[in-house]
């Protein structure tokens, strides 16, 4: 009792983990002590009677009242005892139900409420019941299953063994649920509903989820019961009583089991229309995919595309030259497919004037250059994720359009990771890294917390490369057109909605399936919320997440969409045949794959991409005649041109009310308004650099001449330093210039990203202080911030610049005379820097490079560090509370470590006369005792690596593969491959 705090109402039962197991169960079901008392409820219905759930539902609640009136305090909700009469109440319905009924009479703190299922066996399954307000889950019949298998030899380990495997897999999977909600424990995770229903109507919801959003209504209690029974029926059908249980077909294509939109005709006819370009061909796999009438695959397929009057000639159609130019691929990144397929892709769409996407993995250098048969390789989109995996100023300065990757569809919420074994040097040289290495990419960006941080890193990009697009990635949820309104106000020119039906083979199937919604509904609303705002025409918007066909497009259009975004279906007009063994890296096909052995049987060419562009294109032209639109901007937006079907074989599906997806504000006033027509405006005129640096450097270097000159500078300077960089970035090459080429200092307090992607070549020096993102995506600059003169308090006891300095940091070095904030050095992956402390999450992600600390550190330091080493001064032995980056990543200094950090606070004390530099340096041999070396482990067995090449006389260029290989060698889970 929450509001009678004695010790008689504050027992509770711990356990590690919301999944118990039968025997666990039995002992909740017999306690009797402390206050304890516990009952069992039937959570079935009669199947005799006519509305048996919604009555059974009512009586289980009032059994619930009686037995919290009682004294039981742990209910347990059961469905054990289904026989040929007594149907199961689906456990979520009877768990959301019960949950806010105690809710509504005030008495839900008096009890837990335990399940007892057949039914939940999913991560999905137990996320969703607890949060619903299950205190923990017993999945009977999984384990029931399990035994069974154990007794057949199917499993080779022990029963108890399975079971525990099974309980910590579901465990696992939950708390990553809970986590990419942002989310620490499952206590607060408990009851917080976190989820969007999809075909669940408002009075369902209402009674049983109350709180939840439900934007397209849907089935009723009478379509759920209805369910039930058919499975009841089905269960206890005396002629198939014992035969075998149909196997679904969700996770894979079944040729009996459930209707997937590639399979294996489809895959043949698009493959076979791409690779001989034949149109008709197309044709056949257009219409399996948007023919089925008796199979509800996604919203669209509920729609009709209607005519506006009489339809048009073909010929006056805008041509396909015009439409592909509004294709782009989606971001695949150079890793999770084969550099092969990857270059293919690009090939393709720069050939159309398309646009390929790099993905967040980066790319190598030498395809910004046309290949030597006059082919462009050069993904015209460069996508910035929260990893910032190879992003420089050159990366951003090959790039038509910049992509900010706040989420993707597929996975939202959560990161990515890449086995040290699947991180080739190839791989680890696009993004900074070290071969052999795993590699995190976290959830979050550090530099997006907020609406004004995007706009800032907006702001930032739109410097580094003025010419280039800059495009935010947002995924289709509730409230996106909130987002997407805020986005644009932050002056993004590209807004994408992402569904959640893309992704590929390598995203957990939990992620593809039950996170993120359809694109249509987040298209729809983004559209609306932008013209309501007066926002529409200012932006381009775009959508992916399984555009299959020109039917697709075309109801996309209609929503509101201009630009749209294909992944699987370009893949399998590869050669891709949907195994779906992406993250094995088994890929027969040699296209999710970097196995160089398995690379030989790709065999997709750009002509195959081209085809398939082409067709989609022809495809919308037909529809665009039949609908009487001569130009494609005449489809955006005008959904009155959509309909509901009103023959739909599904009963399900006829429940569903799309009015909201195809409301039209009444705002608009002209057609230019439904569209993208008014650039906007990013104020780049204003900025210091095009105003005053660029003038003044650029007519002196191209003299060959140095530069050197002192500005004073405020916090309205943002950016200063990337556009100049971006200059010298497109006229000297990805090299820059030589080092201490080009000196500025600056007095003041400088505004955000001060120094941003600064090349090299060039030093900033700055006297005062600096707000948040100093050095972000530092490309061989050199950033020096110090006191001004003058200031009397001791330096390493000051914040002088804020958080998240260096995020990104690819090369170069930083030299702060006093202490930084938070996430200092975040996914430092190559820049050299000295600080005189840092707060909280120092050295966060770090894959690579060198950092020196000369003061305290904040707690978490180290967290996802992957690599690179931080020396970090400790003479209070602090740090090993602190550090997070494992207990066996701390060790002594060395010798070849001493000269090292030695070296970095000479340069320190150079740059910036730190009289904390100097003290260390007066009396070097003792304070070096009070340095600890933070390094992981796995980087430091790769150095060795490195190291013991160069001792055996492996060739320079060969020693990253050495290295991989003997990374890969030292697993004996991977020796078998």
């Amino acid at each position: 009792n929450m509001l009678s705090p004695g010790p008689e109402n504050c027992r509770m039962i711990r356990h590690g983990t919301p999944v118990i197991t039968d025997a666990e169960l039995l002992k909740l079901r017999n306690i009797d002590e402390r206050g304890f008392k516990c009952v069992t409820l039937p959570m079935l219905f009669n199947s005799r009677l006519s509305d048996g759930l919604k009555k059974s539902l009512d009586n289980l609640f009032f059994a619930a009242d009686i037995a919290v009136s009682g004294g039981y305090n742990l209910i347990i909700l059961s469905d054990r005892g289904a026989d040929e009469n007594r149907i199961p109440i689906p456990a979520l319905l009877a768990t959301g139900g019960l949950h806010h009924h105690l809710i509504r009479r005030k008495t839900r703190p008096k009890a837990s409420i335990i399940i007892e299922s057949g039914e939940p066996r999913e991560v999905h399954h137990i996320a969703a019941l607890i949060g619903y307000g299950a205190d923990a889950v017993n999945p009977y019949l999984s384990f029931r299953i399990i035994r069974d298998m154990v007794s057949r030899g199917a499993v080779k380990l022990g029963e108890a063994q399975s079971i525990g495997n099974y309980v910590r897999a579901l465990t696992k999977g939950i708390v990553k649920v809970i986590s990419k909600m942002g989310i620490s424990t499952v206590r607060s995770y408990q009851g917080a509903q976190i989820f969007e229903a999809l075909g669940v109507s408002e009075q369902v919801v209402g009674e049983y989820f109350a709180g939840t959003t439900t934007r397209i209504g849907g089935v009723t209690l009478k379509e759920i019961e209805g369910e039930s029974r058919a499975r009841h029926e089905k269960a206890f059908d005396s002629i198939r009583i014992g035969e075998p249980l149909d196997s679904g077909g969700e996770m894979k294509w079944r040729r009996d089991g459930e209707y997937h939109l590639f399979n294996p005709e489809s895959i043949h006819y698009l493959q076979q229309a791409c690779r001989k370009g034949d149109y008709e061909l197309f044709k056949k796999y257009s219409a399996k995919v948007s023919s089925r009438s008796d199979t509800l695959k996604n919203i669209r397929s509920l729609l009709n595309i209607v005519t506006r009057g009489k339809p048009i000639q073909i010929d006056s159609v805008e041509p396909v030259e015009n439409i592909v130019r509004r294709f782009k691929t989606g971001a695949m990144s150079y890793g999770s497919i084969s550099p092969e397929a990857h270059e293919c892709i690009a090939i393709a769409m720069n050939r159309l004037r398309g646009k390929s996407n790099s993905g967040e993995g980066g790319e190598i250098p030498e395809r910004w250059e046309k290949r030597g048969d006059g082919l462009d390789s050069s993904s015209a989109i460069k996508q910035v994720a929260s990893a910032r995996f190879g992003v420089t100023i050159a990366y951003l300065n090959n790039a038509v359009e910049i992509q900010i990757k706040m989420a993707q569809g597929a996975k939202p919420g959560e990161g990515g990771h890449l086995p040290g074994s699947k991180v080739y040097p190839w791989i680890a040289r696009a993004r900074n890294s070290t071969p052999g290495v795993a590699l995190i990419s976290p959830p979050p960006h550090h530099d997006i917390y907020s609406i004004e941080d995007l706009a800032q890193l907006i702001h930032d990009l739109k410097n580094a490369n003025r010419r280039a697009r800059i495009s935010v990635k947002l995924v289709s949820e509730a409230g996106v057109g909130t987002i997407a309104v805020g986005v644009a106000k932050g002056l993004a020119d590209v807004i994408t909605i992402s569904g959640y039906d893309g992704g590929t083979g390598a995203a957990p199937r939990g992620s593809i399936r039950h996170t993120g919604l359809p694109w249509e509904l987040g298209l729809a609303e983004a559209h609306q919320t932008l013209l309501l705002n007066n926002f529409r025409n200012r932006v381009t918007l775009e959508t992916d997440g399984k555009l299959l066909t020109g039917r697709d497009i075309v109801i996309a259009a209609l929503l509101g969409a201009e630009e749209f975004g294909f992944a699987s279906s370009v893949l399998v007009a590869l050669g891709c045949d949907m195994m779906r063994v992406c993250n094995l890296d088994t890929c027969p096909v040699g296209i999710a794959t970097q196995n160089p052995l398995l690379r030989k049987k790709f065999a997709g060419k750009p002509e195959y991409v081209e085809n398939f562009m082409r067709f989609l294109a022809m495809e919308v032209r037909e529809w665009m005649a039949m609908v009487g639109a001569h130009t494609f901007n005449e489809l955006i937006g005008h959904v009155e041109l959509l309909r509901v079907k009103h023959k739909i074989n599904s009963e399900k599906a006829r429940t569903v009310d799309l009015s909201g997806l195809l409301s039209q504000p009444s705002s608009i006033e002209r057609k230019e308004d439904r569209y993208f027509h008014f650039p906007q405006e990013h104020m780049l005129q204003r900025s210091l650099d095009r105003n005053t640096l660029i003038p003044l450097c650029m007519p002196r270097l191209e003299n060959g001449e140095k530069v050197s000159s002192r500005f004073a500078v405020n916090n309205t300077n943002r950016t200063v330093g990337a556009m100049l960089s971006g200059e010298i970035t497109r006229r000297y090459g990805i090299n820059g210039l030589p080092d201490g080429t080009v000196r500025l200092a600056f007095d003041g307090s400088a505004g955000q990203s001060f120094g941003a992607f600064l090349a090299r070549g060039v030093t900033l020096e700055l006297r005062g202080q600096a707000n948040d993102h100093v050095g972000k995506g530092l490309s061989g600059g050199t950033i020096i911030v110090m006191p001004p003169d003058g200031w009397a308090p001791e330096a390493g006891e000051n914040v002088i610049i804020g958080n998240v300095a260096l995020y990104g940091a690819t090369s170069g070095e930083a030299y702060i005379r006093g202490v930084a904030g938070e996430r200092f050095c975040v996914r430092n992956s190559g820049a050299s820097a000295v600080v005189e402390g840092v707060g909280d999450h120092g050295c966060e992600y770090m894959t690579s490079g060198v950092v020196a600390i000369l003061g305290p550190t904040g707690k978490n330091f180290g967290a996802g560090m992957s690599g690179g080493i931080a020396y970090v001064y400790d003479p209070d032995g602090k740090l090993s509370g602190n550090c997070n980056a494992g207990p066996s990543s701390l060790a002594k200094p060395n010798g070849e470590d001493a000269k090292t950090l030695k070296s970095m606070i000479e340069r320190h004390c150079s740059h910036t006369g730190s009289p904390i530099a100097r003290a260390i340096l007066d009396d070097f041999e003792k304070k070096l005792e009070s340095f600890v070396k933070v390094i992981p482990d796995s980087y430091q067995k790769v150095l060795d690596a490195m190291q013991n090449a160069r001792d055996i006389g492996v060739a320079e260029e060969d020693i990253p593969l050495y290295a991989f290989n003997e990374a890969r060698n030292g697993r004996p889970e991977e020796k078998k491959d």
